[in-house]
């Protein structure tokens, strides 16, 4: 018997918070990897983890809001605690490879496609690992075309906002790559619901688990604080929040000086000492002439 599936049981409400919520750690993170690349006095490594985590956790919560919305009429639903957490750990962990990828290797042909699909095969075994977790008296079939799409779609997504992680300074441009991302992965999710049928077990049949409200409210809460906590340190760090034309003119305030053997010409050292004048020292201990004034120094 085939069961009655409902993924939008409290209608619009749990789409549009899945989407704000990934909008929410789309945004933090790119800005944070915005700040580890073109700062460089900035704690690269810490940078980069604040924003894979954001990022990760941005979609693992709008998978699992999006989830509360989703009921079988015929049964009830639910969650494995240990493949739920686990879920979350596969997200961040994936996320982060690729963002680490493209944060120390740039944003190369072959850097960007390799982090892109390890990231969305990341994104992807998240999804379905969530999926897994759920228990009812019942068993979940997949429609395999609908899951290669899913895949394909998370692949794409997860390469567009690393391209967007290391291409984009602005914030308004951030902000608008952020509005995408959330497209995108309420896309993959939704694209992945689709493929998804319940074949039901006979009436009676044993059902564990927690139910969806006991279970996936207060977990979504550590996430979510998490990201609340991240986007205070970005609204009190300015270098985060300025554009481009003032992020620039903030290093031209304050430039980097060269270090030693950085690769800096020895022409271009010998062509600055020799436009800085020097006093020209005579066998007598006087300064003579300027090479610039042609007057004599005085003592």
């Amino acid at each position: 018997m085939q069961g009655t599936i409902d993924g939008f049981r409290y209608g619009a409400v749990t789409p549009v918070a899945a989407y704000l919520m990934a909008c929410l750690g789309g945004a933090l993170g790119l800005r944070c990897v915005v700040r580890s690349l073109h700062n460089e006095y900035s704690w690269k490594a810490g940078w980069l983890a604040l924003g894979a985590t954001s990022i990760g956790s941005g979609i693992w919560t709008m998978h699992f809001i999006a989830m509360i919305g989703f009921q079988v009429e015929e049964t009830r639903i639910g969650y494995d605690v240990g493949l739920t957490v686990l879920s979350l750990a596969v997200a961040i962990v994936m996320v982060a490879i690729g963002v680490f990828a493209v944060g120390y290797r740039g944003a190369t042909t072959g850097t960007l496609s390799a982090a892109g699909v390890i990231t969305g095969l990341g994104v992807a075994a998240m999804h379905y690992l969530g999926m897994s977790a759920l228990q009812l008296n019942g068993s979940i079939e997949y429609r395999t075309s609908t899951v290669a799409l899913s895949i394909a779609i998370a692949i794409v997504a997860a390469t567009a906002a690393l391209w967007a992680a290391v291409s984009i300074r602005g914030f308004l441009a951030s902000l608008g790559a952020s509005l995408v991302m959330g497209v995108a992965v309420s896309g993959m999710h939704y694209t992945a619901m689709a493929a998804v049928s319940v074949h039901l077990h006979s009436a009676g049949g044993a059902w564990t688990g927690d139910s969806a409200t006991s279970l996936l409210l207060p977990m979504l809460l550590g996430p979510v604080i998490f990201l609340l906590l991240a986007g205070v340190v970005v609204m009190f760090d300015p270098l985060l929040v300025m554009g481009e034309g003032n992020w620039d003119r903030s290093f031209s305030r304050h430039p980097i000086a060269p270090k030693p053997g950085d690769g800096q010409p020895d022409s271009a050292v010998t062509a600055r000492d020799a436009a800085t004048p020097r006093p020209v020292v005579t066998n007598s201990g006087r300064r003579g002439p300027s090479p610039t004034t042609g007057r004599r120094r005085p003592r």
